[in-house]
């Protein structure tokens, strides 16, 4: 493990200066610019470098152009690299929070991480969109538990009673299970469609949303027994059986190489968004790390350079697909790629995923740093040291893009150390931990979805500012 990390370069982009090139050339490069399907990366523009569109005078069947600016709406402060979403484009804004797009002919999508999305129908120039600032807290429900009634509801009702306002729903689960009746072929033609079936799921999503609640779709993507095991030409293959290679639990992995793999992942995923998520949570989307690793024989040569083009390659792919959506998009990561200059063996390395992404979910829990971290060996006996340094590490090294940090932190016994429960003090540290280090939110993290409701706050009276307790 390398605890050294050097500063991340300064990385700014300026928007091309169009000077020197007459008439129609103008034209042409300046709606090349403007108007072609990709994704601009969080390495936004320097406001000192203006785009003068061409004169609709000179070029009457020029589509218009709409100049505009994102601001925060409690600040008025500019908000840089705040992406801007119309139809499959997708652009960011400068450092100022300026950008200028052609005339929508879809719904003009605005977000930022850390904010209220914003769809915006008829837009005329200039354009001045403020952003709601939105910090989301967040409960966990795992495949089985949004299936059963009695715990779903008594998670559910956690948003009614407590400071929750989020809530984290496995749309793919662990062993590759979908929920709800999907309409993806390759999920029908694998048996993904699993034990539990939610027929109201549509319905239940709806009454969250008209609730307020923020949903999140949590999308394991390589680990996938029952894709594996049903495309094993796609699946890592355990080099002593000629079989789909398993993990500790007995669960087969996809190749995250193989590209067939990505796009089932992103078919998924869309689904989500289309049902009405406001964020796309890609789980295990890695490298395997327990198990027999040295009998997993992948697709391509499993290096270092290898694997970060795979999971980077992966997350750029699903951020392009997903643009027209206005989802936002999330990875968890462990929580060691903080401290770790490397891919940590597993293809993370936060440098490279940051510009993807609109959030990390950086997995703090103490009992999962089974090597402790600099001056604190022991990591259980200091939740918060642990999940302040985590973070704050992490926004250091990203400090050159939008993503933000909305960790999960751990509502759990302990299982590396000394099985200590994890109870409302080590909850409220990790909470003040991860509000003092910057993070907007955080998960709370519970195999059996058991919360510790005592470790919550009530939920605030509109209109009543509630009383400091730490």
């Amino acid at each position: 493990m390398n605890l050294e990390m050097e500063d991340v370069p300064e990385m700014l982009v300026g928007r091309r200066r169009l000077a020197g090139i007459a008439g129609l050339a103008l034209l042409a490069l300046a709606l090349s610019l403007l108007t072609g399907a990709r994704v601009v990366t969080a390495k936004y523009a320097p406001a000192s470098s203006p785009f003068d569109p061409p004169s609709a005078a000179r070029f009457p069947n020029a589509p218009k152009l709409i100049e505009g600016q994102v601001l925060d709406a409690a600040t008025r402060s500019p908000i840089a690299g705040a992406s801007i979403h119309s139809g499959p484009e997708e652009i960011r804004t400068d450092a100022e929070g300026r950008f200028t797009v052609v005339e929508p002919r879809f719904v003009l999508i605005v977000k930022a991480p850390g904010y209220e999305r914003r769809k915006l129908g008829a837009v005329a120039s200039p354009l001045i969109v403020p952003l709601q600032p939105k910090v989301i807290k967040a409960a966990y429900l795992t495949y089985y538990g949004v299936g059963d009634k009695g715990i779903r509801g008594r998670v559910l009702d956690l948003l009614d009673r407590t400071e929750l306002n989020g809530v984290v729903i496995d749309v793919k689960g662990d062993r590759g299970w979908i929920p709800y009746r999907t309409e993806v072929a390759l999920a029908l033609e694998t048996g993904a469609q699993g034990p539990v079936i939610i027929k109201e799921f549509d319905q239940m999503l709806a009454d969250l949303r008209a609730r307020g609640v923020y949903t999140i779709a949590r999308i394991v993507v390589f680990k996938d027994n029952v894709l594996a095991h049903r495309r094993p030409e796609w699946a890592v293959i355990d080099t002593r059986t000629g079989q789909p290679w398993l993990d500790r639990e007995g669960l087969a992995w996809v190749d995250p190489f193989r590209e067939e793999a990505w796009d089932y992942a992103i078919a998924i995923a869309r689904e989500a968004a289309q049902k009405g998520f406001d964020e796309i949570q890609f789980d295990y989307v890695r490298f395997p790390t327990d198990g027999k690793l040295a009998a997993a024989r992948y697709s391509k040569p499993n290096t270092r350079e290898t694997r970060l083009a795979a999971i980077v390659g992966f997350l750029a792919r699903a951020r392009k697909e997903l643009a027209p959506t206005g989802v936002f998009l999330a990875a968890d990561i462990f929580g060691y790629t903080a401290f770790n200059d490397n891919d940590t063996d597993i293809g993370q390395r936060v440098e490279d995923l940051a510009e993807h992404l609109d959030y990390f979910s950086p997995m703090v829990y103490p009992s999962g740093y089974h090597l402790g971290i600099p001056r604190y060996p022991n990591p259980v006996e200091h939740p918060y040291q642990i999940v302040f340094e985590s973070i704050k590490l992490i926004r250091k090294r990203t400090q050159n893009f939008p993503v933000k940090i909305r960790p999960w932190i751990q509502d759990f016994r302990d299982y590396a150390f000394d099985r200590r429960p994890f109870g409302v003090k080590e909850i409220r540290a990790q909470v003040k931990a991860a509000d003092d280090a910057g993070a907007v939110g955080w998960m709370l993290w519970n195999p059996r979805n058991d919360y510790t409701v005592a470790a919550l706050q009530p939920k605030p009276t509109p209109g009543v500012r509630p009383a400091a307790t730490r």
